[in-house]
């Protein structure tokens, strides 16, 4: 199943992703008998229903394929958004590929090093970056986000991939300039509508195993970043289990896992995204994020 939020032209709704069309889910819900009243959104929709994805994947499939559910357009002519449009809490990893780490110069972590986003950082996969305004240095960071489908709380590695919704691709757009000017990195992480995100919540069942996907990111079609999920330092599960210890993480909210080497601020010479310039995201099974900086 593929989740995703979409632009009704009266605000975003959730809907689904299937065969490059994208169906409301509130359609698809109702049809198949699992809603008396419809959803606002897909936050909404994993509070509600987040534990029981298996089974909800399987009753709408077959509404989708015969067109039962309602088809709101192809995937290239509905816009999309982040497919949660309003996450709770948006946490990032930094320092959790080892050939990252080596090219900035700093210590093996013993922990995750995590920082925040908020869901005002957020913009759809296909959605322009217009921060070049802000920042001179503007930067890329391909990953793979996380989604939590239900409240997670001091939960053992061994079962936190049970409190995953499913995954989705981000790009964390960063300003360096602003990172650096002090010791806390929010600046020049949570510039408003930079991160690109989406374009759906795959599940995992469409997945397999999440720690062997392949991601790579490239700048006006030359690849500059290219790695294995299999590289992480800390995997999806340890991640989970980590921050749970000390923070409830919710349904909708979002984990970016980290970033493999190839970022352009440690390049020689460094290489800054500029007005035109497209950038493009790909993780294996999961998506493209596809957005260009104005």
């Amino acid at each position: 199943m593929k989740l995703v939020s979409y632009d009704s032209g009266a605000g975003w709704q959730p809907g689904l992703l299937h065969d490059d069309q994208v169906f409301s889910l509130n359609s698809a819900l109702h049809a198949a008998g699992l809603i008396s009243r419809d959803l606002p959104s897909v936050r909404a929709f994993l509070r509600q229903h987040g534990g029981q994805l298996p089974t909800i994947a399987a009753a709408l499939g077959p509404l989708l394929a015969d067109g039962t559910a309602e088809s709101v357009g192809g995937v290239a002519t509905v816009r999309l958004g982040p497919p949660v449009t309003d996450p709770l809490k948006v946490l990032c990893v930094g320092l959790n590929y080892s050939d990252h780490v080596g090219e900035t110069g700093r210590a093996m972590p013993t922990h995750p090093d995590l920082f925040a986003k908020f869901a005002s950082s957020l913009i759809g996969p296909y959605d322009t970056i217009d921060r070049s305004d802000v920042t001179d240095n503007l930067d890329f960071e391909g990953e793979l986000a996380v989604v939590i489908g239900r409240e997670c709380s001091r939960v053992d590695e061994s079962d936190a991939l049970s409190y995953v919704a499913g995954l989705s691709v981000l790009n964390d757009i960063t300003a360096r300039d602003l990172q650096y000017r002090g010791t806390q990195w929010l600046a020049g992480k949570a510039v408003d509508r930079a991160t690109p995100f989406g374009p759906a919540i795959v599940t995992l069942d469409e997945i397999g195993d999440p720690q062997s996907l392949d991601i790579e990111t490239f700048v006006n079609g030359s690849r500059v970043q290219g790695s294995n999920t299999k590289y992480m330092i800390f995997p999806i599960a340890r991640i989970i289990s980590y921050v749970s210890q000390f923070l409830t993480l919710s349904p909708g909210d979002v984990i970016a896992t980290g970033t493999p080497e190839g970022i352009g601020a440690k390049r020689n010479p460094p290489l800054w995204l500029r007005p035109g310039d497209k950038v493009e995201v790909r993780l294996e099974k999961i998506g493209i994020l596809n957005n260009q900086v104005i």
